[in-house]
């Protein structure tokens, strides 16, 4: 073998190196592994939807405890414009709810 040989070999074996480094870090073993089994499949998606429904309903119930407190100080403060506007709400959702 000669010098350009063997350079394009220590070349071509780094980068299988590197592609055995990358699909290590991808986890490609445990993918594959996860298809083979679509129950479990199912089971971790399932888990991972009711987190994310949970989630999205404390994170609600917090945002709109946050968006009420403002809207009492604003009423408080008696605002004219603001005031009227919040009044006008209410009337809308009192009118909605009453019928």
């Amino acid at each position: 073998m000669d010098n350009d040989e063997k350079r394009l070999l220590k070349i071509l074996q780094d980068k299988i190196n590197n592609l055995s480094v990358s699909i290590e870090k991808m986890k490609l073993a445990e993918y594959v592994s996860l298809l083979e089994h679509p129950w479990r499949l199912m089971y971790i998606n399932f888990i991972a939807g009711l987190a994310r429904g949970v989630g999205i309903a404390i994170g609600f119930t917090i945002l709109g405890a946050v968006v009420l407190y403002f809207l009492r100080i604003l009423v408080m403060l008696n605002l004219p414009l603001i005031g009227d506007f919040i009044a006008e709400i209410v009337r809308l959702v009192y009118l909605k709810v009453g019928t």
